[in-house]
């Protein structure tokens, strides 16, 4: 049968949703520098937005922050992509067409495609970009991604060849690839936008890093310069064939280690767009001059992780009463209100509004309430089994204004259950992933997720299965759950949609008493542009579509 390319979620129900909850507030004013001098043709002027130092080279497969993701979702194009509406768009694929119980699947390339150095895109570029990803000698970040494609469990072979390859991929020619899974998955056809399966070309090969540090893409923009930890620059792609219209001449990501700074450059007429306000500015920002506001539900990801791995939080009995002791220890409600003014939506679930699979009611649901008298039963029940010692220390990066929400939920679960908790300062994001990436960092850790596609799986498979783990995917608490695994993959195999999010919703109320990481909030957007930019929309991710901005 044909794949009928339709939204994860309604169409209308996402942008009513978008529409009741967004507000833009424009202020005039005099003598901001984004008005001054000359007059640049619209197509042709560069937005500067603001970003992280990517913690790695730009490849696809190795990247899973967003310093990166931001800069990557725009060198390169997927088989499909989805618009601010959560509408899929077929882009290099020309269709994806699965057998009876979506085991396997049929992709048709389109033709026409090109890399940016000439290169055509063909089934092979996406074949031997997902086979890479895959290969455990190559470390790829994103490893797991490909864990549901036959042939990944070889792959984690530490004696496989570098080149072998994933037996589930079937070049058939140039424009025909057959994709066999390890077991049915309906929502494999919505995976196919995440940044790992991208292609890339075979110059690629030769040397990944190198490539990583001057990429060469198939996407809406190119990279024209990388000032390492000051800005990356992308120019139009006058050979882009996809659907994602460039209506300016470039972006320019600029690297901030502080959000105030940046905030302070878009009122001063110096930076176009800034994506995320920080909290110093949440009460001000609607009504600051200047400037045009952004405010709308979104769908990032806030917690932090509790690495299992830590002494009294391993996944057995104390760490579990631990685990749910902490997340009850903490008012969610009064950080969203009295840090972030009500520009956060408290967690009822792993996931967020946006996204269909969500639910207030889940069993479990209680563990992620405001409950400090069970919180300090749950902790003197774990005493018992092992008495407490120490201190509990949450991780974040300073340059990403995390330093207020940190401290206030350290001091709620210092007020409730009587230990010593502070926060745990890194300089930069790259500082502190690279000690999540590689273990080493020895407390818990702040942990966010922007969503790839509008899925709930999006937040459980590559967070929560055991075949993100261990480095091979962006479970960076090492989280292993047979009981989870199967689950999800239960649920992922369900053709008809309300009984896949029946299913996914079961799998959730695993991680509800596991609590691997512990839930906080989605971030909503909330954002400001200067005053002569225009035609700024944010999409599901909560990022704005850079190539749609004007000046």
């Amino acid at each position: 049968m044909k794949l009928r390319i339709t939204p994860l979620f309604p169409v209308k129900r996402f942008a009513a949703m978008a529409a009741a909850c967004v507000m833009l507030v424009s202020v005039a004013a005099c003598g901001s520098k984004s008005d001054s001098g000359a007059t640049v043709n619209p197509g042709e002027a560069i937005i500067s937005v603001n970003n992280t130092e990517p913690q790695s080279p730009l490849v696809p497969a190795d990247t899973n922050e967003m310093g990166g993701g931001k800069v990557i979702r725009y060198l390169f194009e997927g088989l499909v992509s989805y618009d601010v509406n959560g509408k899929q768009h077929l882009e290099v694929a020309k269709s994806i067409t699965p057998n009876d119980d979506a085991s396997q699947f049929t992709i048709v390339i389109n033709d026409g495609w090109k890399f940016t150095n000439g290169e055509a895109v063909t089934a092979s570029s996406f074949a031997d970009a997902w086979s890479y990803a895959a290969n455990v000698k190559h470390a790829m970040k994103q490893a797991s991604r490909m864990s549901i494609i036959k042939g990944y469990d070889e792959l984690q072979d530490p004696n496989v060849s570098d080149d072998a390859k994933l037996s589930g991929l079937e070049v058939k020619d140039d424009h025909t690839l057959v994709v066999t899974l390890n077991h049915s998955d309906s929502v494999f056809p919505v995976q196919l936008a995440h940044q790992s399966f991208f292609p890339l070309p075979s110059v690629a090969y030769k040397d990944i890093k190198a490539f990583g540090k001057n990429p060469i893409g198939n996407g809406p923009y190119k990279l024209k310069s990388w000032d390492v930890s000051k800005s990356i620059t992308v120019v139009k792609n006058p050979d882009y064939k996809g659907s994602r219209t460039v209506k300016n001449g470039g972006i320019e990501f600029r690297v901030y280690t502080d959000e105030d700074s940046a905030y302070a450059d878009v009122l001063a007429g110096n930076l176009d767009v800034l994506d995320a306000v920080p909290p110093s500015a949440v009460k001000t920002f609607r009504t600051a001059k200047n400037v045009t506001a952004y405010s709308q539900a979104g769908s990032t990801y806030q917690g932090f992780v509790i690495p299992e791995r830590l002494d009294h939080f391993g996944f057995d009995e104390e760490g579990q009463l631990r685990r749910q002791a902490i997340s009850m220890a903490i008012n969610r409600k009064q950080i969203v209100d009295k840090v972030f003014s009500n520009t956060k939506t408290v967690a009822t679930d792993f996931t967020s509004p946006l996204v269909p699979e969500y639910s207030k009611d889940l069993k479990g649901a209680a563990n992620l309430e405001y409950n400090p008298e069970e919180a300090k039963k749950l902790w003197a029940q774990a005493n018992k089994i092992s008495p407490w010692s120490g201190d509990f220390k949450i991780a974040y990066n300073a340059d990403g204004s995390h330093k207020a929400w940190v401290d206030a939920v350290a001091n709620q679960i210092k007020n409730t259950l009587g230990i010593n908790a502070e926060g745990d300062s890194y300089p930069t994001f790259s500082d502190i992933r690279d000690r999540v990436t590689d273990r080493t960092i020895a407390t818990a850790f702040r942990s966010g997720w922007m969503l790839d596609y509008p899925s709930a799986e999006d937040y459980l498979t590559p967070l929560y299965s055991s075949a993100s783990a261990d480095g091979h995917g962006s479970n960076d608490g090492d989280y292993k759950s047979p009981k989870f695994d199967q689950e999800l993959a239960d649920a992922l195999s369900q053709t008809d949609e309300s009984k896949r999010t029946a299913a996914l919703q079961e799998a959730q109320e695993t991680l509800l008493q596991d609590l691997p990481s512990i839930p906080l909030w989605c971030d909503n957007v909330a954002a400001v542009s200067a005053q002569n930019v225009k035609n700024v929309q944010f999409d599901y991710t909560n990022m704005p579509t850079y190539n749609t901005i004007t000046k």
